[in-house]
Formats: C-alpha cells, sequence, structure tokens
C-alpha cells in the first residue's frame, strides 16, 4: 500500500493524499520519502499549477511515527536529515492548498503549516503536542507558527501542547477558512481549480515574493514586488490577460 497516494482530480491540478489510516496518516519515514518523491516530480512539472495536499475524515497527520522515534539518539536523528525531505515541500513553486479534516498534530501541523492556503473542517483540531512526549518541534513548528499567529499564541501552544480547534485556529489567522468537514475536500479543489486557470508566472511570482518578504525589511519586500511586478510585462500571459479584458472575453494563460 502506498503511503501517499496522487490523483489529478482537474487540470492544472494534483492532489496528494497521505494514506496510512491505520495510524491517523503518522509521518514515518517512508511517507515522508514518499511526500518527497512526488513534490520534487510536482515541482518541476510545467503542467501542474496548484496542489492539494490532505488525508483522510479522522486526520490530515497525527504527527510522527513515534515507534520510530524511541531508541533514536542525537547522532541517529541528525543522520536522518528528515529537513531535506520537509525542503521538496518548502521549495514547491506551485500554491499548496491543505484540506485539513480530523488531526493534523505534531508533524502534521508542521506540514499544514507549509501550505500557502488552509481548508479546515469544523471540527479539525492543530496542535505540536511535542513537549508531552519529551521534545520540541522540529520541523517549523516553533518559528512558522510564530509568523502565523504571533508569539504569544504559539508560546502557549507549544509549552502546553494543547490543540486548538478549527474556529480557534481560524480566530488567531492560523487557517484560511473553514467549512463543514464534507465540504473540505470541494472546497479546496475548487480554490485550486481556480488559481490553475489564472497566468502560473503571476501566481508563482506572488507566491515566491509575499514569502520571501516575511523574513525582509518593508522596503526589501516592497523592492522584491516592485521587481517582480515589472518582470511580468516581459510574459505572453499579461498581454493576455489585459486584451482579454478589454475584449471582454475568457483568456487563456499558457504560461509564458
Amino acid at each position: 500500500m502506498s503511503e501517499i497516494l496522487r490523483e489529478d482530480p482537474a487540470p492544472g491540478v494534483a492532489l496528494l493524499r497521505i494514506n496510512r489510516p491505520e495510524a491517523r496518516n503518522a509521518l514515518n519515514t517512508a511517507t515522508r520519502e514518499a511526500l518527497a518523491r512526488h513534490f520534487r516530480e510536482i515541482n518541476t512539472d510545467t503542467e501542474i499549477r496548484a496542489v492539494i495536499l490532505t488525508g483522510d475524515a479522522k486526520a490530515f497527520a497525527a504527527g510522527a511515527d513515534l515507534r520510530e522515534f524511541a531508541e533514536l539518539s542525537s547522532v541517529d536523528q541528525m543522520q536522518r536529515n528528515t529537513h531535506l525531505l520537509w525542503q521538496t515541500v518548502k521549495e514547491c513553486p506551485k500554491p499548496i492548498v491543505a484540506a485539513v479534516n480530523g488531526y493534523a498534530l505534531g508533524g502534521g501541523c508542521e506540514l499544514a503549516l507549509h501550505a500557502d492556503i488552509i481548508v479546515a473542517g469544523q471540527t479539525a483540531r492543530f496542535g505540536q503536542p511535542e513537549v508531552l512526549v519529551g521534545v520540541m518541534p522540529g520541523a517549523g513548528g516553533t518559528q512558522r507558527l510564530t509568523r502565523a499567529i504571533g508569539k504569544y499564541r504559539a508560546m502557549k501552544m507549544v509549552l502546553l501542547g494543547e490543540m486548538v480547534s478549527a474556529p480557534e485556529a481560524l480566530a488567531m489567522g492560523m487557517v484560511s477558512e473553514v467549512v463543514p468537514e464534507v465540504e473540505v475536500e470541494a472546497r479546496a479543489l475548487e480554490m485550486a481549480r481556480k488559481i490553475a486557470s489564472l497566468p502560473p508566472l503571476a501566481v508563482q511570482q506572488i507566491k515566491e515574493v509575499l514569502i520571501a518578504g516575511m523574513d525582509a525589511s518593508l522596503e526589501t519586500g516592497l523592492l522584491l514586488e516592485r521587481k517582480a511586478f515589472h518582470l511580468l510585462f516581459s510574459s505572453d500571459d499579461q498581454k493576455e490577460g489585459v486584451n482579454a479584458f478589454l475584449e471582454k472575453r475568457i483568456p487563456e494563460f499558457k504560461g509564458r
């Protein structure tokens, strides 16, 4: 059984489904490696313009597989180089929409935080409970979470190891949207299809500049924005978009 199932639910959209229901989609090494393989393919596939990342109705991903951690030493953990597997998700140039139902805990919460948009079901639960088993978040949970929700809310989550509900996560800016559980995947697909219909060069530049600007000064971020804005005027898609608007027709964007 494959740990990651790939589907292509719409033109330009790839859906990756974590497939370990017996373990609430816990992220063991095989799952991380499979996820990295799929992202390496997607990252260079010009036909794919948006990615959906999801699990099942009970869990997006309920953290790391603790059975793999029980006897590891510090050197063992370092030599696993799992950060290189996460890197393929981080470096995806296409927008990622996480469709979250059930638990997104530990590494599962960190995986969701790699996404650009998070759609959560009403009963979804998010958390970084690593402190409860004597460790700490190790794939961005102390960094991406803090950037998303601020120091004091992040400290509460990582120091107490407590879960937050989807409505709480929405209120603190941790997720993009909360919908009924049965609508999560459909809503994520609706968003991904819309993104896939838009000019891919502009979409990629928006993602790149927005993320880079988060760690830059305002002036540096504005400079990056201006340069990317100017660059897009050399694209065929920019001419197509403007002409289609003036001619009152649907544009046909080709990524050139």
